[in-house]
Parts: structure tokens; C-alpha cells; sequence
């Protein structure tokens, strides 16, 4: 055994060396710390960043119905807005108004293992309160019979808001907005969606033409699917919304099955755009409330969800309108408040998607009595 003493002493250079070496390596694992606790940040401030808000409960007080006891609901508008991008994109008038395209009430159940969502069809007749407007200097006076859409064109989210709460009795714990280009770019950076028809679709306004079958979209061609009734079934509105209702079934499929929580770059790539593509109310206007949400209804798939349009019939006043069709529409807001299921009565009246018609040969059922119909509304 050597005794210490026989060691040879190191050089000062190599000891020198190996210093040099140690701090470059200390500095290097610190900086890379840093870039990265800094990219972070960074990611953080521009997903919070990318999410525009409305203070919806600032705007409406406390005259609302209640708040409901783990059950949640959520108003989901499509807006029609025509500026910046949408107007390449939907075409039609840049007059700067904006209407609520589409309209979904989503009601996720107490255990959060299911969720209803109900489509209010646009050119509905509707008691609209008295709302400021959303052009600014005072306030739009209340009307008895208003067209649903109209709400959001003059008096913004909260008008919607409070429109909606007032036919439903339901208070609305969150608000989610998305126009047409944002609709766009998020099925886009999810890769596209697919969806299945039993009919060709040849919508020369909406610009969709699709082949009977299964079909992936790209971002403007689910736009376009969205958005189109004039060539698919009656025409009408409620056809659309059948359409509309399948796609987010689409949606929910496609971005269960990405497995986005094991591949972390296109997770924060879809973040990116979808936080950019929302406008919410600000108490859900960040990405950890945001991811919340998600986290809450990780247990939804598309099987687990209903999908209906509220009961309506012809308006009498206007063959182009329609009014809620009760007691069977209050039924169903009733069922919703006290956190039941669709009531059957409600499930009996819906029509099929247009899109899922019976192909022409084949036996079709009887049609429900009650069937709504509406003529095509402005686009």
C-alpha cells in the first residue's frame, strides 16, 4: 500500500484545468436552469396572455339565478364576426356587427361524468332584459320578442349571458367564445377531425362539398361543415345544428385519443392556439382555471354526452322564426336546473342529422308529429 506521502503532487495546470472545467460546468447546469425556469415563465405569460376576457359577473350583478351545488353550465357562443381574418374566411358583409352564429348551453352533471348540451337555435323568439349596449353610451331597452342572435349584437357576451339565464333559470358559471377564424386554426393544430355522413354535402354558400362517407377535415372544411344547411337536408337551421353537434362530438374524439399529456410539444403547441382562439369570462380567463376545467371533466367522452336542440315550433307571427315549444322546452330547462337527465319527451322531438340521413332506398321511420322547422335564417 502507498503511503501519501509517494504521491506525486498534480501539476498547477491540471489542477487549474479541472477547476476551470468544474466552474464551466457549475455555470453551464445553472444557466441551463435558468433558460429553461425561463422559458417556462415565459410560456405561462403568453398562454395567459393569448386568452381574452369579459367580466361577465361584472356586468350582470347579482340578479341571477343561483348558483348550482357541483353541477356546472357553460354558454358556449360561436360568434359570426366578419372582422380581421373572418371575413376571408365566412365572407358576407364587414359591417362590424357580430351575431352569436351558434349557441350551446352545456350542462355537466354534479358527479362531472356527463354532460348535456343544448343547441338554441339563433333565429328563436326570445324575451331579451334591457342590457347595456355593446356599442357603448347606455343601455338597449328590453324586448318581448327579439331574435336569439340579437342579444350578443347589441349588448355583447353579458347580453347573452343574461338572455340566456332568463329562459333557462339556469345560471351560466362560465362563458366560452370562439369566431370563425379561431374555430379554424384549433382544428387545424389538432390535425384535422373526421367525420362520417351518409349523404353528399354541395353547399356552394358555405363552400363545403363532401362525398357520403368518412371524411377528414382540415380547419377551413370543418368551418365549412359547421356552418353549412343548404345542402344537406331541409335547409333549415336546426339541420345545422345537428351538423354543429356531431363536430363536437368530433372534437372531444380527436383530442382523447392525440394522448397530448405524453407528448409535451404538441400539447403546448395546441394550448398556443387554442388559448389564442377563446374569449371567456375572466374568472376562467387563465391557464391554470383553464386547465382546471379540463381537469374536471377528464371523465366526458363523446359517449357520454346528449346532444339536443331546444324544443321549438314556427313563430305565428313569422314563418322565418321560431319560438320555444312548451311545456316540453321549460321541461327540459327544469330537468337541467335540478340536475336530471333530458326528460324522454324532450329525446322524442329531436330530428336527425341531415348529414345521417337514411339512404334513398331504404325504409324511413315515421317522423316525430312535432318536428320544428325554421327557413333559412340570414347567413
Amino acid at each position: 500500500m502507498k503511503d501519501k506521502s509517494d504521491e506525486k503532487p498534480q501539476p498547477k495546470k491540471a489542477v487549474s484545468r479541472r477547476r476551470r472545467l468544474l466552474r464551466i460546468l457549475a455555470w453551464s447546469t445553472a444557466t441551463l436552469v435558468l433558460v429553461c425556469a425561463g422559458a417556462g415563465g415565459y410560456l405561462f405569460w403568453r398562454l395567459n396572455n393569448n386568452i381574452r376576457t369579459v367580466d361577465i359577473s361584472g356586468a350582470l350583478g347579482t340578479d341571477r339565478p343561483e348558483e348550482s351545488t357541483g353541477a356546472m353550465n357553460i354558454l358556449l357562443l360561436g360568434s359570426d364576426s366578419r372582422s380581421g381574418g373572418n371575413g376571408k374566411l365566412a365572407g358576407g358583409a364587414t359591417d362590424g356587427t357580430a351575431r352569436s352564429d351558434t349557441a350551446m348551453v352545456i350542462h355537466v352533471n354534479q358527479a362531472h361524468d356527463h354532460a348535456d348540451i343544448v343547441s338554441i337555435p339563433r333565429d328563436t323568439l326570445v324575451s331579451r332584459p334591457a342590457c347595456v349596449s355593446a356599442q357603448g353610451g347606455g343601455t338597449v331597452a328590453a324586448s318581448d320578442s327579439a331574435m336569439f342572435n340579437s342579444a350578443y349584437e347589441v349588448g355583447g357576451p353579458a347580453c347573452a349571458v343574461k338572455t340566456v339565464e332568463l329562459m333557462t333559470g339556469l345560471r351560466m358559471d362560465h362563458y366560452v367564445e370562439l369566431d370563425f377564424s379561431g374555430f379554424a386554426k384549433l382544428i387545424d393544430a389538432l390535425g384535422g377531425v373526421t367525420v362520417t355522413t351518409t349523404v353528399d354535402i354541395n353547399d356552394t354558400d358555405s363552400g363545403l362539398h363532401l362525398k357520403a362517407g368518412t371524411t377528414k377535415l382540415n380547419g377551413t372544411e370543418a368551418l365549412a361543415f359547421v356552418r353549412t344547411r343548404h345542402g344537406v337536408g331541409d335547409g333549415s337551421d336546426l339541420g345545422r345544428i345537428g351538423l354543429q353537434q356531431q363536430m363536437m362530438k368530433s372534437i372531444l374524439t380527436k383530442i382523447q385519443g392525440m394522448g397530448l399529456l405524453t407528448d409535451p410539444a404538441k400539447m403546448i403547441g395546441i394550448a398556443d392556439t387554442a388559448t389564442s382562439a377563446l374569449t371567456t369570462d375572466s374568472q376562467l380567463g387563465s391557464v391554470t382555471a383553464l386547465a382546471s376545467l379540463a381537469q374536471s371533466m377528464k371523465k366526458i367522452g363523446a359517449d357520454d354526452i346528449t346532444a339536443v336542440t331546444m324544443p321549438t315550433v314556427t313563430a305565428p307571427s313569422d314563418p322565418n322564426r321560431l319560438v320555444a315549444l312548451d311545456p316540453q322546452a321549460n321541461e327540459l330547462w327544469v330537468a337541467l336546473q335540478v340536475d336530471q337527465p333530458v326528460p324522454s319527451v324532450v329525446l322524442e322531438l329531436q330530428q336527425q342529422n341531415p348529414a345521417s340521413a337514411t339512404p334513398t332506398g331504404t325504409p324511413t321511420p315515421t317522423p316525430t308529429p312535432t318536428t320544428t322547422t325554421s327557413a333559412p335564417g340570414t347567413e
